[in-house]
């Protein structure tokens, strides 16, 4: 919990546990971007998929497709969930911020809604720190709530969380200014269900590769 009385993320997610696979599961662009990884992804292939939750359905999937999923995560909660429900993939009880890898380890990598509760600076550099991880044509399936908004705080499924994201059309400038190539963007609206009040809200997925010179 913060100065102002705002629980972390790692508390939040603590507290929902598979609420919160309940409230996200039939997002449509969540199977839009899970259908692009596995669209360009062979059996055995290595992915990376940030902010993992339960492991439903994006870890579920891949493995399920024969790929070699790490999942990373800072809430206690979701990676002994994903553990039980996906025993195929390997979760790791880590900020995203702090975790690294050698160039070039994974063909794919998504990043669900992984990205909200970093600042702008952050997710700069995930991005960048994305694309030395992506082999070379490899995939990235991001997925947000775009708006022009930085550590704002918001209601989300019964608790207050801060949040940061950029507006929509800034989003395939931040992929390129990484070094990787938009493939394509979709924007949905969704309306989380579950516990505690939830408003209708925009999700962009965006499709980007690593190129391949």
């Amino acid at each position: 919990m913060d100065a102002d009385g705002v629980l972390d993320p790692a508390e939040v997610f603590d507290e929902l546990g598979a609420d919160y696979e309940a409230a996200f599961h039939e997002a449509p662009l969540v199977w839009e971007g899970l259908h692009d990884l596995l669209a360009r992804l062979r059996p055995g292939d290595e992915v990376l998929d940030l902010g993992s939750g339960t492991g439903r359905p994006v870890a579920e999937r891949l493995v399920g497709a024969g790929c070699a999923v790490t999942g990373l995560d800072v809430s206690t909660t979701m990676i002994e969930l994903a553990r039980k429900r996906v025993p195929g993939a390997r979760f790791e009880l880590t900020d995203i911020r702090d975790r690294d890898f050698p160039p070039e380890s994974f063909q794919a990598v998504g990043a669900f809604f992984a990205f909200l509760t970093l600042s702008r600076a952050e997710i700069r550099t995930m991005l960048e720190r994305v694309r030395q991880w992506l082999a070379p044509g490899g995939t990235l399936a991001l997925l947000t709530v775009p708006g022009d908004i930085e550590q704002l705080v918001v209601p989300f499924l019964g608790y207050p969380l801060r949040v940061t994201s950029f507006a929509a059309e800034q989003w395939p400038e931040l992929l390129e200014q990484a070094g990787l190539e938009v493939l394509s963007t979709r924007s949905e609206p969704f309306v989380p269900t579950g516990r505690g009040s939830a408003d209708t809200e925009r999700h962009l997925l965006l499709s980007a590769r690593k190129p391949t010179s």
